[in-house]
């Protein structure tokens, strides 16, 4: 893959200390990204290296004179293109959005500002989060560190490759049915999903806004945790936001896991997982009982149904959603046609790519008077049955143990053939959406092409600290990146 480089929490510790510089941290990572992005592919928009190195000599006078002493001061973090940053492109992959630049800043994005953090650029994406490979974008392919002939995963596709290769240490994904976790299991990286609620989604351009969720990407637990507790906390512009006061995550960064009960749904281990991903779960399973944890498999019902009630929800608030993106308030507007409604037709025709229209479609059909109650509605129904259903699993097991996708990273070009296959693959990670629930994947092995294999811990509502305490103890015991495949990783 890349050079080694030190995890961003002992990176801002080195810069609080003063055996660094922020301008020295920001010139190195731009020297990162110009080198090794070329073959990657995961930024869209880089910060100029004037502006950037403005914001690192603000943020060294802000850390010199004592303002800013946390965890992630001085730290170079990238954001997904569909998280709004004041000033700078923010184009959801897309070309409908291929001018657009926001007015103000997500409230993620200025947590992360006001912790000290250095947002770098803005990173490549399925358009509008609509894909499981990130080759829907309007502008550029990513490909995956490991190997650049394999997707990197989607829809935060170039967040977690960004950090796969080590371009910056840190990056902000979204999650509406995987999007984090999925890309964090290709490219051998750590992401969180949080409980709905948790992150404010507001300067978030929305997909589907009862199950996108802002969450972190980062190389170890720890550094995860860290992010997740800047960017955590209630904020009055999100009507869903909610108040928490258990937004400690560093501290549940600690190794032990005896007597915790874990489950794996069966349905999970069934046909269709890969063989090697079966074995890797199989092994951390094991692990964990080492550790002394209790560890046991057990029918979760309703899996089958979660495909169909994820699609069928998920399009129709897009097909919602996405009708702001008209050709007439700001972005794409096709040059020709006559009249208001011609003018609509072909800047949404010329603007949005063939994923997103399928979806829109979709969701405009089951929204249409003739099919809401025998589609939206049975899907809403279901979408309850599958909440209670972990609600009773969690009477049982503290947490959930489970593949984050049924294979490893997929060559480019081969989920396109067949989206359906393609939606069929997010089994493992759509109902953690449909439920509210926090969840985690993290690095437990490698396939035999040397491509890595992410396991997916589910939690209870707001049991985001059990996640961590279980994956950081599971990370540490395993080193499961130090044992890397030779050549992958030096």
């Amino acid at each position: 893959m890349t050079q080694k480089t030190i995890a961003a929490t002992a990176l801002s510790r080195e810069i609080r200390e003063h055996k660094r510089s922020v301008r020295e941290t920001a010139l190195e990572t731009l020297k990162n990204i110009q080198t090794l992005d070329v073959s990657v592919g995961a930024f869209l928009t880089v910060l100029p290296e004037e502006e950037l190195l403005a914001k690192a000599d603000a943020i060294q006078k802000k850390i010199d004179d004592g303002t800013l002493t946390g965890p992630l001061a001085g730290v170079p973090v990238a954001v997904k293109d569909n998280i709004c940053t004041k000033n700078l492109r923010t184009t959801c992959a897309s070309k409908i959005l291929e001018t657009f630049v926001p007015p103000y800043s997500a409230t993620a994005v200025e947590q992360l500002e006001a912790a000290g953090a250095l947002i770098v650029g803005k990173t490549n994406m399925d358009e509008f989060a609509m894909g499981s490979t990130t080759e829907t974008s309007a502008f550029l392919q990513t490909r995956n560190p490991w190997n650049l002939e394999h997707v990197p995963g989607g829809s935060s596709g170039g967040s977690c490759a960004a950090v796969a290769a080590k371009e910056v240490p840190l990056a902000l994904g979204s999650d509406t049915g995987g999007s984090i976790r999925q890309p964090s299991a290709f490219c051998g990286v750590t992401g969180i999903k949080p409980t709905y609620g948790t992150v404010s989604r507001y300067g978030l351009i929305a997909y589907a806004s009862s199950l996108d969720q802002i969450g972190p990407v980062a190389q170890n637990v720890s550094d995860c945790a860290a992010l997740l507790e800047a960017i955590a906390g209630h904020d009055p512009k999100d009507a869903t936001s909610l108040q928490r006061q258990d937004c400690q995550f560093s501290a549940a960064c600690v190794q032990d896991v005896k007597g915790m009960k874990i489950g794996i749904p069966e349905a999970y281990l069934q046909e269709g997982l890969d063989e090697d991903i079966r074995e890797a779960i199989l092994k951390a399973a094991d692990t964990f009982r080492a550790l002394g944890a209790q560890v046991e498999t057990f029918p979760l019902p309703l899996t089958e149904y979660a495909i169909p009630a994820y699609y069928l929800i998920a399009s129709a608030e897009a097909s919602s959603n996405l009708a702001r993106f008209d050709g007439v308030k700001y972005g794409y507007r096709a040059p020709e046609g006559e009249g208001l409604h011609e003018m609509y037709k072909r800047s949404r025709s010329q603007g949005f790519g063939p994923e997103v229209k399928r979806r829109i479609m979709l969701g405009s059909f089951v929204l249409s008077a003739g099919y809401y109650d025998a589609y939206y509605l049975k899907a809403l129904r279901t979408r309850a049955l599958i909440r209670e259903s972990y609600t009773k699993a969690f009477r049982t097991y503290d947490l959930l143990l489970a593949p984050a996708y049924p294979t490893t990273a997929p060559k480019l070009g081969v989920s396109l053939e067949d989206p359906l296959k393609m939606y069929l693959g997010d089994i493992h990670t759509v109902s953690v959406n449909l439920a509210g629930l926090p969840a985690i994947s993290v690095p437990c092995g490698f396939d035999r092409q040397g491509l890595p294999i992410g396991m997916q811990l589910i939690g209870d509502a707001f049991a985001e600290k059990t996640l961590i305490r279980a994956a950081y103890t599971f990370e540490q015991a395993a080193d499961v990146l130090a044992a890397a495949p030779a050549g992958k990783e030096d």
